[in-house]
């Protein structure tokens, strides 16, 4: 009996040391969370500077950009061919040179072709002197028709008809006439249009047949000259709907999307969507006054579908990624660190437009960002953004994407999100 109530004072002192055990702890966790935020910020203001790059918020005009991948077409292509049998006597081009319409390219021997012209010329000069004769027999015979004393109605009537035959021989001689001198004509092969020339596909001295259609040489035009590029299928309501507003600008890039080779204008916008890529062909119309797009060249097409006016942008590098968004890093007049969350409505060769929170002429972090905290103190560096550490948000297809900074909502500053 003794013993039972022993072990029941043990167990009831064990007890209650494991409340007060629980209680202390708990009060202390409690004292600790409500210390926790004011402790990391003062920590942060006790460590050293981080040395950034700054920068500030900017009020500009923003390009609204849909990218395509397209090729380079020539405005006409034209291949040259012969249209008469002879031997090339002479090449008058260069490869490559650029010609103009009407300029001789190469003369194929033209003097059987003068020779066919010469006797259609003599057989039509024939046939007209025998038209005039028999032109002035028949006025004598309408003269004297009336008194029937020389001449009687058939004699009258026979050669009338033999005035319109002669006159139908001279009409049929002027035809041989002109095939002739068309003959001639083509012996001298002329440039259709202007363009650069190609490839000569065929020597000097080698005969060609009209009937063989063996090509000379290829002229392409090229200025102007046509842009074809894809954008995705979902962009085709919004590029229709900004080409009924104004006339669209198209800037072609290079390969790697580094350089601006011209400025054009979209002309078309195809009537058909490839369902197997889901992509709409659009072409493009470019002066080329420079001879920068060649035939053939792939290039990125940048279509301007609208330009924000006045909206404010920062240096792409400049926006980052948190749980709960895109984010800027802003300097405060006591050279610290705050976070401002921001929406992110478009991303333009390394421009970021802000859609909200981020005023005008804010100061900001640029570059340097990994060592970053809230309420950390900055020292800022002089240079220019991306000489320090920085990442710029990757561009997918709906804008800012793999880095996680999504997108604005539709309509901020009067533009729809890519």
């Amino acid at each position: 009996m003794q013993r039972s109530v022993k072990l029941l004072l043990m167990a009831a002192v064990l007890v209650a040391t494991v409340a007060a055990a629980w209680w202390f702890a708990a009060r202390n966790n409690r004292t600790a969370d409500a210390a926790e935020e004011p402790g990391q910020q003062a920590q942060a203001a006790a460590r050293p500077a981080v040395p950034v790059l700054a920068g500030a918020s900017a009020v500009k005009d923003f390009a609204v950009v849909v990218r395509g991948i397209g090729s380079v077409q020539a405005f006409n292509t034209v291949t040259v061919k012969s249209r008469v049998d002879g031997n090339i006597v002479k090449v008058a081009f260069v490869e490559g040179q650029l010609v103009h319409k009407g300029e001789l390219l190469m003369q194929i021997d033209p003097r059987p072709y003068q020779a066919q012209l010469e006797q259609a010329e003599a057989t039509a000069a024939k046939d007209q002197a025998n038209l005039e004769n028999a032109r002035r027999d028949l006025a004598r015979y309408a003269a004297l028709l009336p008194t029937q004393l020389a001449t009687t109605r058939q004699q009258y009537d026979t050669q009338k008809a033999l005035v319109d035959q002669l006159t139908a021989a001279v009409q049929a001689d002027q035809a041989q006439v002109d095939a002739a001198r068309l003959n001639v004509l083509y012996s001298a092969v002329a440039s259709p249009i202007d363009g650069i020339t190609g490839l000569r596909l065929v020597d000097i001295g080698n005969l060609v047949q009209a009937s063989a259609a063996t090509p000379l040489v290829v002229v392409t035009q090229i200025k102007p000259i046509y842009v074809t590029f894809t954008v995705a299928e979902r962009q085709l309501d919004r590029i229709r709907a900004a080409m009924a507003r104004h006339r669209l600008a198209v800037l072609a890039y290079n390969g790697d999307d580094s350089k601006e080779l011209s400025q054009g204008v979209l002309k078309l916008v195809n009537n058909t969507v490839d369902q197997a890529t889901g992509t709409v062909t659009l072409k493009a119309e470019f002066a080329n006054q420079d001879a920068a797009l060649w035939p053939g060249e792939f290039v990125n097409a940048h279509l301007v579908v609208n330009v924000v006016k006045n909206g404010v942008t920062v240096p792409a590098s400049a926006v980052q990624m948190g749980p709960t968004g895109p984010f800027v890093y802003a300097v405060n007049q006591d050279s610290t660190a705050a976070v401002k969350p921001v929406t992110v409505v478009d991303v333009e060769n390394g421009t970021a437009l802000i859609g909200k929170g981020l005023p005008a002429g804010a100061k900001i972090v640029v570059s340097g960002q990994a060592d970053l905290s809230p309420g950390a103190k900055v020292a800022v560096k002089p240079g220019a953004p991306g000489t320090a550490v920085a990442r710029e948000p990757e561009i997918g297809p709906e804008g800012v994407g793999s880095t996680g900074v999504t997108t604005g909502p539709s309509g901020i500053s009067g533009v729809t999100p890519r």
